[in-house]
């Protein structure tokens, strides 16, 4: 057996099906080959992800209203998938040496549907702003430095990944925060890095005696890299703040959040899409398709086309909120009578409000912090057993008895070592991922993933999280953050990890058919 998922990140992997979307949700998809290989070939990626950490997951899967016609197979995406995955994993459980023969963890599979808000909203992250406003290519960032010759500036490519600890620390901090912490930081080491202050003490005139000098080329190399380092972040984050300033993203930002959470609705749309005609295409299409998911019935007939010229949109563009029904189910499996369609993410009525508001709940420090992705209550629900088993059905149910004994598992935060509960298959080392990470400036990472560092070995089972058609920078983080809230590991899988154009993109593709492989198929072909 190949281990064929490719990790992302410490809590993160994909399958690298970057076509899923279109393979899947197409219009001609179900017709096509390609719709059957994509699944196969996902399913076994991900039931080697299980292979690999020995754990035997349930399988949890977004359904579809039971009194709900099904008009095509996209609809069926996600079963047709966790049957897949079952089917591999039932293999396993006869075939691999000591895997476990009875469920360990949770593994829910998910689609789009499910929240198409987040993969376009302005999220105000470090780590989401840096993939939504730079040029970057997966985790590499190419910056301008000085040539050591004197030449013109050469082009450096750096990656931002759990190996830089400052990245670590900064990812899931609010932009406006991470900004404040690096002037902090480079402010602090400035004062207490004896190199740094031998330098400020050269360029302030004074003398430096023969031991300054010594400590200081003692001290050179390594006062090099911390500054690289932190500078590296000092000027990321001060290109992201002037990139919020020339394009007006405050405002904006404000504008989806409020009508995300139903403080802002039409009027004020048409006010910022006529005031705001120099914005840039893309981020008044991201405005609209986030109206549109809050107030579908505002694009029924020619309304969607009145928007669109209003905000001065070509109708390419225009396929990226067509194309949205695609993902959320035909009309009929929603039981519309009009021709709108419903862009909901749960089985009740369109509410005017997407989210609840959580403020007075948790404190928010920072503007434009509210929003949240749908993933955040859903794994919050799974791990207190209320999720909908209409919405969210179990391929293998477990019994009243293990169900009973998996949430005494599940509540292990705060309690004894002793409590029982059902254990994972893995070694209970401390994880790469929760191991402590240490700044190069003396100071500890403050990554959210700290404090579990320390004892996951109390942590309950784990969560699986998989996502059809891509997932986001803000879904990751919350699972980076629930892991240490819930006391259990949340692990995120997709098709791929999709930056906002990204998604927009593929969204348009679903109006193309898929290529018809059916008469060139060879059965030796690697998918």
């Amino acid at each position: 057996m190949n281990l064929e998922f490719f990790p992302v990140d410490n809590q993160a992997f994909i399958t690298d099906h970057d076509m899923a979307f279109q393979e899947l949700y197409a219009n001609n998809a179900e017709k096509c080959r390609r719709f059957d290989i994509c699944l196969n070939t996902m399913a076994t990626r991900i039931a080697t992800v299980f292979a690999s950490m020995k754990e035997l997951p349930y399988v949890r899967y977004r359904a579809k209203e039971p009194d709900a016609e099904i008009s095509s197979n996209r609809e069926l995406v996600p079963v047709k998938l966790a049957s897949a995955v079952w089917d591999c994993l039932t293999k396993y459980k006869s075939t691999i040496p000591n895997f476990p023969q009875n469920e360990t963890c949770d593994l829910l599979i998910l689609d789009r549907s499910v929240d198409q808000i987040s993969p376009v909203i302005h999220e105000w992250t470090y780590d989401a702003m840096c993939h939504d406003l730079l040029e970057m290519d997966g985790n590499k960032y190419v910056l301008e430095v000085p040539s050591k010759t004197g030449g013109p500036p050469e082009n450096k490519e750096v990656l931002l990944d759990d190996t830089d600890p400052v990245w670590l620390e900064m990812r899931n901090l609010h932009i406006a925060e991470a900004s404040e912490r690096l002037h902090d930081k480079m402010t602090n080491f400035a004062s207490k890095n004896k190199a740094a202050q031998f330098s400020q003490a050269a360029r302030d005139g004074s003398e430096l005696s023969t031991r300054d000098l010594q400590k200081m080329v003692q001290a050179l190399p390594q006062y090099q890299e911390q500054v690289e380092k932190i500078s590296l972040h000092v000027e990321i984050a001060g290109k992201i703040n002037k990139i919020i300033r020339d394009m007006g993203l405050r405002d904006l930002g404000q504008l989806e959040q409020d009508l995300v959470f139903g403080d802002a609705g039409t009027k004020e749309v048409i006010t910022f899409l006529r005031t705001k005609q120099d914005a840039p295409s893309e981020n008044k299409l991201r405005l609209l398709m986030i109206y549109a998911c809050v107030h579908p019935d505002k694009f029924e007939g020619d309304k969607a086309s009145k928007l669109m010229q209003l905000a001065k949109l070509s109708s390419d563009d225009m396929k990226a909120v067509e194309n949205m029904r695609l993902i959320a189910g035909s009309p009929n499996a929603k039981k519309k009578s009009s021709g709108s369609f419903s862009l909901k993410f749960d089985g009740q009525k369109t509410k005017v409000a997407a989210r609840k508001d959580k403020t007075n709940n948790e404190e928010e420090t920072w503007a434009l912090s509210r929003f949240y992705p749908m993933l955040e209550e859903l794994i919050e629900n799974l791990n207190k057993g209320e999720l909908s088993k209409n919405e969210y059905q179990c391929l293998n149910e477990p019994s009243p008895s293990a169900k009973e004994d998996s949430e005494r598992g599940h509540k292990r935060n705060g309690s004894r070592s002793g409590t029982t509960g059902p254990h994972s298959m893995r070694s209970r080392r401390t994880a790469t991922w929760a191991r402590p990470h240490h700044s190069d400036d003396g100071y500890g990472s403050d990554s959210i993933l700290k404090d579990a560092a320390n004892d996951l070995r109390k942590m309950g089972q784990r969560i699986f999280i998989f996502i059809i058609g891509g997932a986001t920078r803000s879904e990751l983080r919350v699972c980076q953050k629930l892991t240490t809230k819930l006391r259990r590991e949340i692990v995120l899988g997709s098709t791929s990890i999709d930056d906002p154009p990204q998604y927009i993109t593929k969204l348009k593709m679903l109006s193309e058919e898929v290529p018809d492989t059916r008469q060139n198929f060879n059965p030796f072909f690697s998918y």
